[in-house]
């Protein structure tokens, strides 16, 4: 199935958290918090301003992004749990060699 957003609002594949702690201490799923990262998988045409131009979205597919704990509305599309949330529930984007090194 193909879904692509409204106006402002993007759709993020979380990425998954840490299975262990620095010390080495498995984490177990119970205990986990959800990530605050993930990648966007798809973004809305953009917001209109008052003279109604719209304005394009800062954000792009494929974007590491941080965003809020409890940001977003969970949806499944094809059996993959992905967030939808507008564009000002970004807290902004991952770039460099952060990125990179997370990737890897």
């Amino acid at each position: 199935m193909k879904f692509r957003p409204l106006h402002d609002r993007v759709l993020v594949r979380r990425l998954e958290g840490e299975e262990k702690t620095a010390g080495g201490i498995i984490i177990p799923d119970t205990a986990k918090e959800k990530p605050m990262e993930g990648e966007i998988v798809s973004v809305g045409s953009g917001s209109r301003d008052e003279s109604g131009k719209l304005q394009p979205l800062d954000v792009a597919k494929g974007d590491r992004v941080l965003f809020g704990k409890w940001s977003g509305t969970e949806v499944k599309i094809d059996g993959e749990e992905l967030l939808i949330m507008k564009e000002s529930d970004i807290l902004g984007v991952v770039e460099g060699a952060v990125a990179k090194k997370k990737a890897a």
